[in-house]
């Protein structure tokens, strides 16, 4: 489905705001998001410090193709592609070394959170972008996630550079996404259901 003039001309504002090193709130395939360019130390940093978080829990990247998930953690293992093929439901998948992103993205033991979206506005932002997008509930840390833009806080939101204008008013339910770890030998275990 192609995006209408008015989704277009919010994804280019949102580009532009995480080209220039800006943290924005947009609509995912699970929860409303803060996100900014995960390969941008100073950004990421400024996510951390917008949701209070302990930059020791690590943040997901988002990527909108298999081709750029393979340029972002060393290696896909087989059962990977399988899950998020057969996933019914959105799966964030920690793999065992993530590559090509801001330090701070990456875990103390060397992973990386990824999750391969299908969502119309954060693709076409990952597309634009041309590289991964952090994607972390748009809360601050311990609150509830903000399923729809009503629910984020002001706090959240006078505190982001931009503020994705489409979905704003969307009151489709949705639930976080799958959690699952898969290390490079193909042994995976979950994390959250």
């Amino acid at each position: 489905m192609r995006l209408s003039q008015e989704e277009l001309a919010d994804v280019r504002a949102a580009v532009d705001t995480l080209r220039r090193g800006g943290v924005i709130l947009y609509p995912t395939d699970t929860v409303w998001g803060i996100g900014c360019d995960a390969t941008n130390e100073a950004a990421v940093k400024r996510v951390f410090e917008i949701k209070r978080r302990a930059d020791s829990k690590a943040l997901i990247a988002l990527v909108n193709s298999l081709a750029m998930l393979e340029r972002t953690v060393d290696n896909v293992p087989e059962v990977a592609y399988q899950l998020i093929e057969a996933s019914d439901r959105p799966a964030t998948i920690v793999y065992d070394r993530g590559v090509g992103v801001a330090p701070a993205m990456i875990a103390a033991d060397g992973s990386l959170a990824v999750r391969v979206t299908a969502e119309r506005i954060s693709s076409a932002i990952i597309r634009g972008l041309g590289r991964p997008l952090v994607s972390t509930s748009a809360n601050i840390s311990g609150a509830p996630a903000a399923a729809f833009f009503d629910e984020i806080s002001d706090e959240i939101k006078s505190a982001v550079d931009y503020a994705c204008l489409s979905r704003q008013t969307d009151r489709t339910v949705a639930r976080p996404s799958l959690v699952i770890k898969i290390s490079d030998n193909g042994v995976f275990k979950i994390l959250r259901k």
